[in-house]
């Protein structure tokens, strides 16, 4: 039995230890009380040697679910210290919806050997959900679905469930169906055992049942989890064939992917960014970012070299200018988190657009008043000159304005020419704040001041 209190760091101290004192009867023991989940963030905790140390004592039984659980990048590192025969037998312990998930990153010998040694039914199953999309229903979809009609009696559904002597994990639901394997509705597993045998299907199934299409973004079929409590849904294609069911495990899957995919992105980073990679395929992903960042700081440099002789006469314009550029940033970044988090729950489209840019602007102005008085307040304290206060005031709320528009502008734009806003909004942003920011406040100081 695992203990469910001890954290992660702990266990890996632990491992760290024992495989350090190569005392391997200690890693074992660790691993027995582990779910493959959970080895498989342990694996992507540990440096590369550590790594391939701890996976060869994963017991071969249960390496085909830690390879499913772990990033991409993780698990290739992984399929590459595996020979043919034990990536063979990994890969076919898992059933079609897993396989599928990890197929196109086996070697394509291993691959060509798997399809051989399936039966007919498994590979016509395992190329099937291969013509989806990644993305889609499709790929989500389990096809171990127990089906019934609806003209049958509950005793009959009973017997058919005893002959089968085992039911498909997290099946709450039976789905029914009519001759032709459209579908028809569910019948709940509680009503089953708690109703008279001699009962129908019909009288007790539930008929206005949400179905999915099988060509729906996963991010769509994860919203419809969220809002209509739903435990598993029917999977069905555009004629209403019962094809597959999803379940509640596999959209937990889907949410944090989603997470972990925003939070990267935020950074200009891969969602399957392996944390111990080796250095210099690391430093390549990152420097492509980098350098798009250097670019725009060049860009906010430029607009402060035309004011040099603005620079050179009044000290104060240099200590006061990041105070400017420092404020339009955090204020664009709040409006920017959330624009991004409206899109990626579906909550912003062209009917609301325009309503949430107006009332952003009235935040930015209201916002940028106060703080403008703030600082003006300050300026005239610190350097005793009240053109000085009033300039800074003007600067900021004009920044403010304009980061608060960018805020919304930027991740709508962004969408509608296919960026992901939360890859390359920041970046952007920044360089708005900056420029507009330099030249409102270092222009209207060459203006008023010389």
């Amino acid at each position: 039995m695992a203990d469910t209190t001890e954290t992660l760091e702990h266990r890996l101290s632990r491992i760290h230890r024992a495989l350090g004192e190569n005392r391997l009867d200690d890693v074992d023991a660790v691993l027995a009380d582990l779910e493959p989940a959970e080895i498989a963030l342990l694996l992507e905790s540990l440096p590369p040697v550590a790594r391939i140390q701890l996976w060869k004592r994963v017991p071969g039984e249960v390496d085909g679910e830690v390879l499913l659980h772990v990033h991409d990048e993780v698990r290739s590192t992984l399929l590459d210290d595996m020979d043919h025969e034990e990536i063979v037998a990994a890969a076919t312990s898992m059933d079609t919806t897993d396989l599928a998930e990890i197929f196109e990153d086996l070697p394509q010998q291993v691959a060509e050997d798997m399809l051989r040694s399936m039966d007919a039914l498994q590979r016509e199953r395992l190329e099937e959900t291969l013509s989806f999309e990644e993305d889609s229903a499709g790929r989500l979809m389990r096809t171990d679905t127990i089906t019934v009609r609806s003209d049958v009696s509950l005793e009959t559904v009973c017997r058919f469930l005893r002959w089968k002597e085992s039911i498909p994990d997290n099946t709450h639901l039976l789905m029914v169906v009519d001759r032709d394997g459209l579908f028809q509705g569910t019948l709940p597993v509680a009503r089953l055992i708690s109703h008279p045998p001699e009962m129908a299907v019909a009288d007790l199934m539930d008929h206005e049942v949400d179905s999915i299409r099988v060509d729906m973004k996963s991010r769509d079929v994860a919203t419809l989890f969220q809002t209509h409590d739903l435990a598993s849904a029917p999977v069905v294609d555009e004629s209403g064939l019962l094809l597959g069911r999803i379940v509640i495990d596999d959209i937990v899957d889907v949410i944090r992917e989603d997470s972990e995919q925003a939070l990267m992105n935020m950074a200009g980073l891969d969602e399957e960014e392996d944390l111990f990679a080796p250095v210099l395929p690391s430093a390549k992903r990152r420097a492509v970012w980098l350098g798009i960042n250097l670019l725009t700081a060049f860009l906010a440099a430029g607009v402060i070299g035309r004011f040099e002789n603005a620079l050179d006469q009044i000290v104060a314009l240099a200590v006061l200018m990041p105070i400017v550029a420092s404020m339009g940033g955090i204020a664009g970044s709040q409006t920017l988190t959330l624009a991004i988090r409206g899109l990626a729950l579906g909550q912003i489209s062209n009917t609301n657009s325009a309503w949430l840019l107006r009332k952003e602007i009235g935040i930015a102005i209201l916002n940028g008043v106060l703080w403008a008085l703030v600082v003006a307040v300050l300026a005239l304290l610190w350097f005793k000159s009240i053109a000085i206060s009033v300039i800074i005031a003007a600067a900021l709320t004009i920044n403010m304005l304009a980061a608060g528009v960018a805020g919304i502008l930027i991740p709508l734009l962004l969408k509608r020419v296919g960026i992901d806003p939360a890859l390359s909004g920041s970046v952007i942003l920044t360089t708005v704040t900056d420029v507009v920011g330099f030249m409102s406040f270092l222009g209207l100081a060459t203006y008023f001041l010389l």
